[in-house]
């Protein structure tokens, strides 16, 4: 199974949003551009939600079929591991491999001496095209770097194997997410974490390495943008130098996790991508959960009323809910609002505090990031939260389209860089 050249996660938490996620892809199409949509949702949110693999696929198949979409899509187990896999091996053609977990665990002496000895370079320098100057490297950096991802990468392999044995080789799509760690990977790393892949027979099609800077759950980066450029072209020279070394597949590319609402990446992503004709797979999955938000508080009334009580709903279990997504979010807790505050608010002034609009003085990027984390809140309302988005679908609906559209594929895609 080919994974084409651009491909966007998609999730939707409550699985009412497939068919204004994939019109703004119809819309891409009409401009000239291929995107592939990939529905993703992991076993945690499933989990939340009290939802099954399965729906997924309906979802994205109905979407499909409403649409009349020709190209291809796809269906991701997103974050799973070997505990978690086979409930989604029905439903599921694209797996994200979450080895985070792994990183920094051992693994035997005998599989770290062979992993040095056969990727130690000749005279201790290590060039990749395109990156002006080659790496100094020596057998203690290989040792240093093995003992931290190797097992992982081992990991990935037990996975990946696991469901090769139930999909059959070339059946699904491979991915291996090292993103939800602490600490980043760097390009020479990354190469040899591809090394390791290559050694261990994953044939993968993309990889998510954690880069440097914050990549917080809907919202903006937080970082040195130069450098962030800096090391994600030369992470691209990488993976293509390791296709051609490794004989890993020809489709391998990046993928950006936590790629949604990072407005300020956008444009040095599409340049990179665009100077060395490479790929991308970026994810932006919980930023339709925020725009079913933000649809019911311009819906006003009791959609309003509703939106309020998932955010009063979510602050007061801030701890609880905020656990779970400790790497990847950054909320200032005396910025969050009350509860007697919000319940004042206007419309406008909901919206103005949720949507991701940084030139509004309004806007509030804790409180984001809590209605973020906070799609709990919203299930246990069970069907009264889905009524909602059945009664307001087309004010919701016509904001998910849009965020895909203009904010994210445009300037990736599309806009100028």
């Amino acid at each position: 199974m080919n994974l084409p050249r651009f491909t966007m996660g998609v999730g939707d938490r409550f699985a009412h949003q497939g068919q204004a996620q994939l019109q703004a892809f119809v819309q891409a199409q009409a401009r000239g551009v291929a995107i592939s949509p990939v529905w993703n949702k992991s076993f945690r949110e499933h989990s939340i939600i009290h939802s099954e693999p399965d729906s997924v696929r309906k979802e994205a198949d109905a979407a499909v079929k409403a649409l009349d979409w020709k190209a291809p899509y796809f269906v991701d187990a997103d974050h799973i591991g070997l505990k978690t896999v086979d409930g989604f091996l029905k439903a599921a053609d694209f797996y994200t491999l979450d080895v985070a977990d792994f990183i920094g665990k051992p693994a035997s002496a005998e599989a770290l001496k062979a992993f040095i000895d056969r990727f130690t370079p000749a005279g201790g320098e290590l060039a990749i095209p395109g990156i002006a100057q080659p790496f100094r490297v020596t057998k203690a950096q290989i040792e240093t770097i093995a003992g931290k991802y190797l097992f992982a990468v081992q990991e990935a392999g037990r996975i990946y194997r696991h469901i090769e044995v139930a999909k059959g080789r070339g059946n699904f799509i491979t991915e291996i997410s090292m993103d939800e760690t602490d600490q980043p990977q760097t390009p020479l790393e990354l190469w040899y974490i591809l090394a390791a892949i290559g050694a261990e027979g994953v044939p993968v099609q993309t990889i998510a390495p954690k880069f440097t800077g914050r990549f917080n759950k809907g919202v903006d980066f937080v970082g040195d943008l130069k450098v962030f450029e800096k090391e994600f072209n030369d992470d691209l020279r990488v993976i293509a130098a390791a296709v051609r070394q490794f004989g890993l597949p020809a489709d391998l590319k990046l993928s950006v996790h936590s790629g949604s609402d990072k407005f300020s990446l956008y444009g040095p992503i599409r340049r990179a991508i665009e100077a060395q004709g490479a790929g991308l797979h970026i994810k932006t999955a919980g930023t339709t959960w925020l725009e079913e938000v933000t649809g019911l508080a311009e819906a006003g009334g009791e959609a309003l009323s509703l939106a309020k009580e998932i955010y009063i709903g979510a602050l007061g279990r801030y701890d609880e809910l905020a656990a779970p997504y400790a790497s990847v979010i950054a909320i200032d807790p005396k910025k969050l609002p009350g509860a007697d505050v919000v319940r004042g608010w206007t419309s406008a002034q909901f919206i103005e505090a949720l949507d991701h609009d940084q030139d509004r003085p309004g806007f509030n990027p804790s409180l984001r990031q809590l209605i973020h984390v906070g799609y709990k809140v919203a299930a246990e309302m069970g069907s009264r939260y889905l009524a909602a988005l059945d009664t307001h679908a087309a004010v919701v609906g016509r904001r998910v389209t849009n965020n895909l559209f203009d904010k994210h594929i445009v300037p990736l895609f599309l806009g100028k860089s």
